[in-house]
């Protein structure tokens, strides 16, 4: 004790002010933790019971306000048959502008038969990791036919389309490195962002002219940088002007990620995504994202690229390692619609006509059509989110099926009814839709509502 008290009375005055504040900050820690250990049944309720979770109320209360103005939850509607141009719903027809079936593959003879086939072959489920005893010859043929079909060396598919931006972007980036990404970017994308640890910036939608100057400031502070960029925009069906994001990849020297989750079987004459729409090198682009569970009728998600690239993520990414391997009827499925869309590239043909078509007539009603560009993504902004949900409403009691994206899924000046074309759309069938959804919308603007907060 006295040797403390002779070492205290050498200090300064400031060391003796800066030894008490720590003893009494110790103190203070000490009381403070025996506090919280006394005072344990005064925890709020809504950190351990998730019926109080803030975030959970706040979902509540808007579903509350969609069904105080009499209108019908527009989610997680039953559909009762085949998701297609026309679908089946409590048991009436109805047509069907809420499908990723954009090339008719789902529900195609051809490729439920060859799902039907792997059943009874390989069973359905792999049962097993792929890397541990999963693999099967059809996740060869289907890779192999991925890459081929788009043209890269390799290819790796995933279970689900969501985990492959999640697992991929995740594991090749890390805390050293970079992510710049448009401001549009999907979900999984963002997610695989957060996963992976790095510094991410996003840039206006499309504006490659803001990524360059992004890249000139801040390239040379970190190892690895990966840009990441869609072919088709999910919520507004606009394209990114590719061979311009190709030139400042290569000049900035980064990776670059192209998530064709809707591109891919859409844009192209052949189907083979925004690479073949705008006609560049296939390696140009370091990594190829898309999903089966659109145009190739199946569900799952791919990366096609380099030999190295693949060969890296089969062995160490952990959405595939530690997952089990795509089922073989979804296999199958995708492998199937694969090579009917080679044997008939006509449907990307019909597609394009009746998005092009869809486009053209709603533009004529004054309906806003936002910057989609004759992709099978129209999105017709109303702007308001109550206004938004009516309209859905109305249209459904006429026959069609088109659903909301309010806020906050989207800003409350941008909610919209996003309308997906299939390629077996008839033309009476969008033309119906274009002058029931004006007319529908007239009279809905020219009423009194509140307005959505």
């Amino acid at each position: 004790m006295n040797n403390i008290t002779q070492n205290i009375s050498a200090l300064s005055q400031a060391e003796k002010r800066t030894f008490l504040k720590q003893i009494l900050k110790q103190k203070a820690g000490n009381i403070q933790s025996l506090n919280l250990l006394a005072k344990a049944d005064e925890i709020p309720p809504e950190y351990y019971n998730f019926h109080l979770y803030p975030e959970y109320l706040r979902l509540r209360q808007q579903i509350q306000e969609i069904e105080a103005i009499g209108a019908v939850n527009p989610y997680f509607t039953v559909h009762e048959g085949l998701n297609n141009e026309t679908t089946i719903i409590g048991g009436q027809e109805y047509i069907n502008y809420s499908s990723f079936n954009y090339l008719a593959m789902s529900g195609d003879p051809v490729v439920s038969q060859l799902a039907k086939e792997a059943i009874d072959r390989f069973g359905t489920s792999v049962s097993a990791s792929r890397i541990a005893s999963g693999e099967r010859p059809l996740h060869l043929e289907l890779e192999r036919e991925l890459a081929d079909f788009i043209g890269t060396e390799d290819c790796i598919v995933y279970i689900g389309g969501h985990p492959t931006n999640v697992t991929t972007i995740g594991h090749l980036v890390g805390q050293d490195d970079l992510i710049l990404h448009d401001a549009y970017i999907h979900n999984s994308a963002l997610e695989g962002c957060k996963l992976s640890g790095a510094k991410r910036l996003s840039f206006p939608h499309n504006d490659w002219q803001a990524l360059d100057e992004i890249l000139h400031n801040q390239r040379r502070h970190y190892k690895r940088v990966l840009v990441v960029i869609e072919g088709v925009y999910s919520m507004d069906g606009d394209i990114p002007d590719l061979p311009k994001f190709i030139e400042i990849k290569k000049r900035h020297q980064v990776f670059l990620m192209v998530d064709e989750a809707h591109s891919i079987g859409v844009l192209g004459k052949h189907g083979r995504g925004i690479g073949e729409h705008f006609g560049v090198e296939p390696h140009d682009v370091d990594l190829w994202m898309g999903t089966l569970s659109k145009s190739f009728a199946s569900c799952g998600g791919y990366i096609a690229g380099c030999k190295a690239v693949i060969e890296y993520l089969k062995y160490t990414a952990p959405g595939f390692v530690y997952s089990v391997g795509i089922s073989p009827p979804n296999a199958a499925a995708a492998l199937a619609a694969i090579r009917v869309l080679k044997a008939e590239p006509e449907r990307v043909t019909h597609l394009y006509e009746r998005s092009k078509l869809f486009i053209e007539l709603a533009q004529e009603q004054g309906l806003n059509t936002g910057t989609s560009q004759n992709t099978p993504i129209v999105p017709v902004i109303v702007g308001n989110s109550l206004h938004c949900i009516q309209l859905s409403q109305a249209l459904f009691q006429r026959g069609i099926n088109a659903r909301p994206i309010i806020y906050p899924a989207v800003p409350e000046k941008a909610a919209r009814l996003r309308f997906f074309i299939a390629s077996t759309h008839t033309e009476e069938q969008i033309r119906l839709t274009v002058n029931a959804t004006a007319e529908e919308l007239a009279k809905i603007q020219s009423s009194q509502f509140v307005k959505i907060s």
